[in-house]
Parts: C-alpha cells; structure tokens; sequence
C-alpha cells in the first residue's frame, strides 16, 4: 500500500471515530439527562424522633424518591449535611412541628424534591413544617451549576494543553528526563489555569468573593488530573488516544458528574460515577471548597490526586516503553512528511 493510501485510510478512520464520538455524545447526554427522575434522595433523621421517623417511614412506602437515612445524635446529623453525605435533616421542634434543614449548594434541584415531598406528606398528616437553608447557594449561583461549569473548564484546559504538547512534541517523550519535563509544564500550566479560573468567578463576575486561594488551589489539582491523565492515554495510545480521553472526561464524564444533575437523578449506571470520574470530583470538591464544610473535600481530593499520581506514572512508562522506539529526528505519532 502506497502512502497516499495509507493516508487515505488513516483519514477514514478518524472520521469514523469522530461520528462513533459524536453518537456516544448524543446518547450518553439525551440518555442520562432528558428525563431526570429522583430516587433515592438521602434525608438525615435522628434515632428516637419518633414523629419524624414516622413521617420519613410513611413518604417511603409510597414513593421510592426519599431515603431515609438515621443518625445517632443530632450533632452526627447536622454533620451528615454540611459534609453532603444528605440533602436535608428532618427532625420535630419543641413545639411539636417539624423541621426539615436543607443544604441547597448540594443540589437544588434535589433539596426541591425533598421539600416538597416531605412537605406534601406533611400537610397530609397535619403537621406544620418549616423549610431552612442551612448551606444556601450564592444569588450568583442560583441553581448551583457555576461549580460544575467552573470543573468542565478545568478539566478541558488539562486535556487540550496535554494535547497540545503531544502534538507539538510527540505523545511518548523520549525518556524519564523528558516526561519529567512535560509534567513540569503540565503542572505550572494547572498552577496558572486554576488562578485564572478563581479570578474569573471571583472578582471579575462576582460569582463568589471568598476562598479564591482554595478555589485557585482545588482547579489547579482538577486541570493536573486532566491532563496526567490524558498525557497517559495518549502516551500509550499516540494520539488516537485523545479519542478515547474525550469519552471518558466530556462524553461520559460530564453527564455522570452529578454536575447537570445530582446523582439521584441519574440513570442506575452513571449514579456512582462522580466519585471516581475526574469531572465529577473536580465538581464535588469545588462545591465543598465554596460552600461546605472542609471534611467534605476528603474523597474528591484524594481521588484527584489519585488520578495525577496514576497519570504521571502512566506517562513516565510509556516514555520508557514507547519513547525509545522513537527515531533522533522524529518524536512518535507524529506524521512522515507527506512525499512530493
């Protein structure tokens, strides 16, 4: 087969992998967002509150959209929803009503279903109910969305600016001092990424006017994430490998986030997938640096510095594996210049 063919053949592919990536974009974004049906919302109830116990036991056997979940003392519930372990706490006030203590920077969408399912229950049993917002979200964040646009962003600069380094300097460096190298960039470049995201929420759209180090800091670990992670693909895989990073960060891992929509909402197989995908623990751990209790950036924090640790190690294999089959004048996956 001559070159022009070879050619030829290799444009075909990439076509057909850019319409099998469009087609997976379709159905996983229509087919996990277009009817979003709550289940399972957790609610926090305190062991011995007999009365909203006995609420929480009656929402429950009507509906499946509410989740009772108990808790020893009240102090382990309050903390079961300012570290989003919950979406709400009901409990019974001295007076004899009821309580429901919601945290809506979790979801608004979820604190919804639950003050208006507990709320119909509620005047059904002739029971006063009073809805607080413990954790409130920002009048600039009215459905708490600018958390997970603020990941996406992140998590797409990591992985252009990986890509872009493959491209310019070949996707498995020529040795461990190489790869190094490329890391260092990758990681100065998160530095600088993650400050100008918190500057551009912060005083430049006044979206939020606190914790700008620990929103700078918590992007900068997002867009490292990405990018090892990428850089690893690609390293192993050339660039063909890119394809397959935009599946699993944008094409599966936006819709599973529980960014759109909180993971109650989700289709059974993408519920758990915010807590190991790097778009959906970048999210989580942006929300609990802005809203939430610092003990709630535990698991988003170690899984992103999981995913930077795998991906590091991926890249320095693969420029030990791959990079040494690299030619002195031509990095790997790069294209021959095309004959005349």
């Amino acid at each position: 087969m001559d070159e022009e063919a070879r050619s030829r053949l290799r444009t075909a592919a990439l076509l057909l992998g850019t319409l099998a990536l469009a087609t997976a974009f379709i159905a996983a974004y229509v087919g996990a967002l277009h009817q979003p049906t709550p289940r399972d919302v957790p609610v926090g109830v305190v062991l011995g509150d007999q009365k909203a116990q006995a609420l929480l036991a009656a929402v429950r056997n009507q509906t499946d959209r509410i989740k009772p979940i108990q808790y020893d003392d009240p102090g382990a519930a309050d903390d079961g929803l300012t570290t989003r372990k919950v979406y709400g706490v009901l409990a019974t006030t001295p007076e004899g009503g009821l309580v429901l203590t919601t945290a809506s920077a979790s979801a608004p969408a979820a604190t919804d279903v639950v003050a208006q399912v507990l709320g119909t229950a509620a005047r059904q049993a002739e029971l006063p109910l009073r809805v607080t917002d413990e954790v409130p979200v920002a009048e600039a964040d009215p459905r708490g969305l600018v958390p997970f646009y603020l990941a996406v962003g992140y998590v797409l600069g990591g992985y252009l600016a990986s890509t872009v380094l493959g491209l310019a300097g070949g996707t498995a460096p020529r040795g461990p001092r190489r790869a190094a190298l490329r890391l260092a960039a990758l990681a100065a470049y998160s530095l600088v990424l993650g400050a100008l995201g918190a500057v551009v929420v912060g005083p430049l759209l006044g979206v939020w006017d606190h914790d700008l180090v620990g929103v700078a800091a918590a992007g900068a670990l997002a867009v490292f994430a990405a990018a090892a992670v990428a850089a690893a693909v690609q390293g192993w895989l050339g660039l063909l490998g890119t394809g397959l990073v935009i599946l699993l960060l944008v094409v599966l891992g936006n819709p599973g986030s529980g960014g759109i929509y909180a993971p109650e909402f989700l289709p059974t197989g993408l519920r758990g997938m915010h807590l190991w995908n790097v778009p959906g623990l970048a999210t989580d751990l942006l929300k609990s640096v802005i809203y939430f209790d610092r003990r709630s950036t535990g698991w988003p924090l170690t899984g992103l510095a999981l995913w930077c640790a795998l991906g590091a190690v991926g890249l320095l294999t693969a420029s030990a594996v791959r990079g040494r089959r690299a030619t002195p004048d031509r990095p790997p996956d790069r294209p021959l210049p095309a004959s005349d």
